[in-house]
């Protein structure tokens, strides 16, 4: 992490404000309007319900993001890096079971970003309707507010291939000015009805619950929900900017969104009954509380943030599944670095998959108070098993008694909010819950599917390397044999003792004996350090045989060929391994040889059809497969595209019945006398 990020700084703070906030920031665009909604109309808002509602949001954010969060969570940092997964890494050698709300939590958090683009985009379009600009009359249909939308959405999807350097240096300075928009017109408008300050006591956010002004219940904790619902995105962000910058920032973030919902909230008492506004269920009192001009300015920088909040999301997206991969919870998918901004990556297909997905959303959903409807479902889930993960953090860092406490208080408000949500379902949240679902299970054919594999894996497949190492070393002195290449890369997997599969020494002894100057055998694990890249050497007593593992982070990019000519080089210069000064070279004083680097594909010819493997197992372990034929190959992912590479395939695992093998009879041969003998 940059050292820069470790202190808050005037910079910092205005880069935070660009990247954490976005999600969280854009929420007084529709949390107001979802309480309408629960309302009925806007006649049946009573001032206690307004004051009731304010409450709620603030002692939600008080106590969700700011003390689950902001205090608590980030304290759980793994080398400054923040998230679920992150989270995880961190506490994941503790507990087998760990595992369960890691992916359900990661699921559940992609899931939901999906709604995220669409709601924030489309309610600050919805403010178009019925707008002057210049000349122009806006007009009132809402298809209108959906092409306007699906053309910013697709604009935004389509430059994620090229970075968002450049204006992504102006997301900061927007956001700022937006948090200071959000702010004062908070304040004008609470002037009109100060009483709304009462929504500071905690006692009208409980006593809103059981009142009769409430029509719903417990359930406006779905709608209050939505206040925080950026709250899991700020910690997973927090590698991007620095904690320290996330605390000095986050005060004046609080205190802008309070005061713009309180502003709101006397808007709604004060013209609850008005004619004009009365017999209404769809009204944003966002838009409202701006007088004349203002709200074609307010229109323009609630696109702008809710663009910021979309491209928030998109990367941090992005950053989610390349975590996921790395933890080998997703198939591999090839990462790109769009820019020479740290951390920013370009997934293509993760990007193209959101669009559709968004675009469907913004136009299954037709507006954004049904997208409300079904937002904040899911999110609740990954707070839940961000709860179930803190408490394995604090308990190690804490005591036992410390770490019940923290998280039975968080997690038994964070259910009584999913409880709260569940009505979502009916109402749109199912398209949520369908997404999650489908995610949930591509993690779980992936994690487990590799987890079973290895299950029925016998000892007859793996053998010593050690039993082949003499005849490696004649091999490679072999002149009888053609040679092949001066560095033989196998990408395959040593265990202890020296154990490797035994279709790699079948594929370099068998299959046509391929001569090398130097074999190497490359194993790569992943850590729970994000950006950690070293690894060790086991020369296994020779001066051709090279055992090297690779320990890379659940961050860091997997460029094998990069790495492997650094190591030789190493090497060399140590004495260890003789120069490969190659006869013929562009290059002056080059000390490291060709290579070729084989990929022994493993295939599920006989997987399907043996019984000892039960119907599920198979189905994981055929379904792994599957998704490594449609997904990156090895080739990509590990970074050797531009490199000579030879691809040979090789049975998943031989698992004979019985009645596979044959029984020998008789044997007929001819002999002189042309006698035959049983």
């Amino acid at each position: 992490m940059n050292k820069q990020l470790e202190k808050a700084s005037f910079m910092g703070m205005l880069v935070t404000l660009g990247i954490v906030y976005g999600d969280i920031g854009t929420s007084p665009l529709y949390v107001m309007n979802a309480l309408i909604s629960d309302a009925g109309k806007m006649k049946n808002i009573s001032p206690d319900y307004v004051i009731g509602s304010v409450s709620l949001i603030f002692w939600t954010l008080m106590i969700v993001t700011t003390f689950k969060y902001i205090i608590v969570a980030m304290k759980a940092d793994n080398n400054h890096e923040g998230g679920i997964f992150s989270l995880y890494a961190l506490v994941r050698k503790k507990a087998k079971w760990l595992i369960y709300p890691a992916l359900i939590g990661g699921a559940a958090i992609l899931a939901d970003g999906t709604l995220t683009p669409a709601v924030t985009v489309t309610s600050a379009i919805e403010g178009l309707k019925n707008q002057r600009i210049g000349p122009i009359l806006f007009s009132n249909n809402q298809y209108d507010v959906l092409i306007i939308t699906s053309l910013v959405l697709i604009g935004l999807f389509v430059i994620q291939r090229f970075g968002t350097g450049i204006i992504g240096k102006l997301f900061g300075p927007i956001m700022a000015l937006w948090f200071v928009f959000l702010a004062i017109w908070g304040v004008i408008n609470l002037l009109q009805y100060p009483l709304i300050l009462k929504a500071l006591s905690p006692y009208y956010a409980i006593k809103i619950l059981f009142s009769p002004a409430n029509k719903v219940g417990i359930f406006i904790l779905g709608s209050i929900f939505l206040a925080t619902t950026g709250a899991e995105a700020l910690y997973s962000d927090m590698g991007h900017v620095g904690k320290k910058n996330i605390y000095a920032t986050w005060p004046v973030v609080y205190l802008s969104l309070f005061l713009n919902y309180l502003g709101q909230g006397s808007w709604m008492i004060i013209h609850a009954n008005d004619t004009a506004y009365r017999n209404l269920s769809n009204i944003n009192p966002f838009y409202e509380i701006l007088p004349g001009q203002w709200r074609l300015f307010g229109i323009v920088i609630a696109t702008f943030a809710a663009i910021i909040a979309s491209q928030a999301l998109i990367t941090g997206s992005y950053t989610l599944v390349n975590e996921a991969i790395g933890l080998k919870f997703l198939p591999r998918l090839i990462v790109r670095h769009p820019s020479n901004i740290k951390n920013q990556i370009y997934i293509s297909s993760v990007n193209w998959l959101l669009c559709i997905v968004t675009l469907g959303i913004v136009w299954h959903f037709g507006q954004s108070q049904k997208m409300e409807a079904a937002y904040g479902l899911a999110i609740t889930i990954t707070m839940l098993m961000t709860t179930i993960l803190l408490y394995q953090f604090l308990k190690d860092k804490l005591s036992q008694g410390i770490a019940s406490v923290v998280s039975l208080f968080f997690g038994t408000i964070e259910i009584i909010f999913f409880i709260a949500s569940l009505v979502k379902v009916i109402h749109g949240g199912y398209v949520t819950l369908i997404i999650m679902a489908a995610i949930s299970y591509i993690m779980w054919i992936w994690y487990f599917g590799n987890k079973r594999r290895e299950h029925y894996e016998h000892e007859s497949e793996y053998v010593s390397l050690l039993d082949y190492r003499e005849q490696l070393q004649k091999l490679s002195k072999d002149e009888t044999v053609p040679f092949f290449t001066t560095n033989l890369v196998y990408m395959t997997k040593i265990k202890d003792n020296y154990e490797i599969k035994r279709s790699t020494m079948y594929s370099i002894l068998d299959q046509e004996p391929k001569r090398a100057k130097v074999y190497w055998f490359v194993t790569v694990n992943e850590t729970s350090n994000p950006y950690e890249s070293n690894y060790t050497i086991d020369m296994a007593e020779t001066k051709n045989i090279v055992n090297v593992q690779m320990f890379l982070g659940f961050r860091k990019a997997q460029t094998i060929s990069v790495y492997l000519h650094q190591i030789v080089d190493h090497l060399v210069n140590q004495g260890i391994l003789e120069p490969q000064v190659p006869k013929y070279s562009t290059q002056k004083n080059r000390k490291v040889g060709d290579f070729k680097f084989v990929i022994i594909n493993e295939q599920p010819s006989d997987l399907m059809l043996n019984n000892q493997i039960s119907y599920l197992d198979r189905h994981l372990i055929s379904g792994r497969l599957y998704l490594q034929r449609i997904t990156a190959s090895p080739i990509l992912w590990y970074g050797l595209e531009f490199s000579n590479v030879v691809e040979e395939s090789s049975p998943l695992f031989i698992i004979r019945e019985k009645d596979q093998y044959l029984v020998q009879r008789k044997i007929y041969y001819n002999m002189s006398n042309s006698k035959k003998n049983d």
